[in-house]
């Protein structure tokens, strides 16, 4: 084996050897000269020396962040507060501290107004009481603003065929309210769908629907719009007669999403007016209690309120079964059946929404509001007409 291996050593370098001339005498008989125009000309001894391989700086696209010599977007055509929700966010609950120190979700020096850790107010922010009233000038400003721009008020014809316009088999354009409700970037959105068409739909999902007017009259509120029609989750927004698109109002976008603020809690360990043991059997009935409803996830909620207060007339403790919601959307719940019917919250636990109906419990006098506040259009008054003549016509044949 060893005799082998010398052997296979001493081929190798014989090899590399007659490799090693041969490429020598070629390179002496094949030798390559560049031509003049490769060759590089002679600096000159002024001229500063130049690197050979200097790298073109790359190419770093503009930040949204960066505002050098640009001035803030002005605000002063928008006379409400920006919120980063207008139907989910409460004016009268004041919060009791912030999460994280306060920033400006529209970015640094990108907006006129200073961002208080709820809300950008169209008002000073240093005063002290930003949660209380509105000021009636801002609600003045805003009626009139919409009265210029919707016009007059559309026929029924005109209001069919819009209608008819924004249906889902002649159109798949539409917005989507969720869980979030109508939040402040969803403004642009529906300025943007007005750019190409006079009226856009609107699918309401999850726990805004709970209070649907609360929806239609901020819509109304903060876009200048009107809505001509209405069924269940579903809404359709006109623009109004006198709407320009390249005249519509800067709407400055928030970046990112703010961090929500520190509420008192919604829950107390002692109910009023009771004690702790009674506080705890009364969690323990209320989680026993046979359940009212289930609610689907991004479901139609607008009925919830008027079963509570139906309920109310026969037990004191309501269970609204919430499996498979998100701990935020079923406590959103219990915070919106507290003001819409109203209730006292029970608890909580295992997914469930028990309210009490409380000692003194008096049903409100305008039972279902939310089906008799709903605004009349001309198609509910052909409906009716329809059914009286189907009536008239049954009549005699039932004699």
């Amino acid at each position: 084996m060893s005799h082998l291996a010398r052997q296979n050593s001493r081929s190798a370098t014989l090899l590399t050897r007659h490799l090693s001339s041969a490429a020598s005498k070629l390179h002496a008989c094949y030798t390559f000269k560049p031509p003049s125009s490769l060759t590089p000309e002679p600096q000159c001894p002024s001229s500063p020396p130049t690197k050979p391989n200097q790298k073109k700086p790359k190419y770093r696209p503009p930040s949204s962040l960066d505002r050098t010599g640009r001035k803030p977007v002005r605000s002063g055509d928008l006379p409400f507060d920006f919120r980063f929700s207008y139907t989910e966010s409460s004016l009268k609950v004041r919060p009791i501290g912030l999460r994280e120190p306060k920033y400006s979700p529209f970015g640094p020096e990108r907006l006129d107004r200073k961002w208080t850790g709820v809300c950008a107010p169209v008002v000073d922010p240093t005063v002290e009481t930003l949660e209380g009233a509105e000021d009636p000038k801002l609600e003045e400003q805003r009626k009139k603003m919409r009265e210029l721009i919707q016009g007059k008020p559309l026929t029924g014809d005109e209001r069919k065929a819009l209608v008819s316009q924004c249906e889902r088999s002649k159109t798949n354009k539409h917005i989507n309210i969720g869980r979030d409700g109508l939040t402040h970037n969803m403004l642009n959105v529906i300025h943007n769908h007005w750019k190409n068409a006079e009226a856009v739909r609107i699918k309401c999902m999850g726990v805004p629907t709970m209070d649907m007017n609360n929806i239609c009259s901020q819509l109304e509120d903060k876009t200048f719009g009107k809505v001509i029609f209405r069924h269940g989750g579903t809404l359709i927004l006109y623009r109004g007669r006198n709407y320009n698109p390249k005249k519509r109002p800067v709407i400055p976008l928030m970046l990112w999403k703010p961090h929500e603020p520190v509420y008192p809690r919604l829950i107390k360990t002692t109910i009023d007016g009771l004690s702790i043991q009674e506080t705890k059997d009364m969690r323990k009935r209320g989680l026993a209690v046979p359940a009212l409803t289930k609610l689907a996830k991004n479901g139609y909620y607008a009925f919830l309120v008027p079963m509570v207060r139906d309920a109310f007339l026969s037990s004191e403790l309501v269970r609204i079964d919430c499996t498979g919601l998100e701990r935020k959307d079923y406590k959103k719940i219990g915070c919106k059946l507290r003001d819409l019917v109203p209730c006292i919250l029970v608890t909580f636990d295992n997914e469930q929404v028990v309210v009490w109906r409380g000692k003194d419990y008096n049903p409100p006098k305008d039972d279902g509001c939310f089906l008799k506040d709903r605004e009349s259009f001309d198609d509910d008054d052909v409906y009716s007409e329809k059914e009286e003549l189907v009536s008239k016509d049954k009549a005699p044949n039932q004699l």
